[in-house]
């Protein structure tokens, strides 16, 4: 699931429409991309629109195709392409040990083993080989990204707003 506006977490976006029935296309950021269906209190990030997904069924790695209350013809699927659902994060559960919400880790200070803070966490990405942490700079610049693993990142303390990151030394090949 991933980071948002304050208090919110980003569950999935749909898609394109899929055939003529109202159905549409969900990308879902749950872990098991079916769940997502078990959360009430779907909405959009203004709150204006709640949606209820009737029906899910798997169609690849994260991708869902649904059936929304109140959408029952291609223009009405058409009509929520690209929408966000958001669910508050105080209706989610609580994550199990040493597992994490992305809403959880944007915004927390990277520091080194010493204390010194290298920047802030600005999101979580991952690229089909694993999260990485990206990194806005205390000092400005490229933003910075690192492995999101036990090795790199042994301790994320969101009580105290902190990861602490010990990434391995550089190693020099010799020529």
């Amino acid at each position: 699931m991933k980071g948002t506006a304050e208090g919110l977490v980003l569950l999935g976006r749909f898609g394109a429409p899929h055939g003529v029935r109202g159905e549409i296309r969900l990308q879902s950021f749950t872990a098991d991309p079916l769940a997502i269906a078990t959360y009430d209190g779907l909405r959009d990030m203004g709150g204006a629109r709640n949606f209820r997904l009737l029906s899910v069924r798997p169609q690849g790695k994260d991708m869902v195709v649904t059936k929304v209350e109140g959408v029952g013809d291609r223009a009405g699927a058409e009509a929520l392409t690209g929408v966000e659902l958001y669910l508050p994060r105080e209706s989610l559960p609580a994550p199990e040990e040493d597992e994490f919400y992305i809403a959880d880790l944007i915004g927390l200070r990277a520091e080194t083993p010493d204390g010194a803070e290298i920047g802030v966490i600005v999101a979580v990405r991952n690229f089909g080989a694993g999260d990485i942490l990206e990194i806005a700079p205390e000092a400005g610049g490229e933003t910075l990204m690192f492995p999101f693993t036990k090795a790199v990142v042994p301790t994320v303390d969101l009580s105290a707003g902190r990861v602490i990151l010990a990434p391995p030394a550089d190693v020099e090949e010799d020529s």
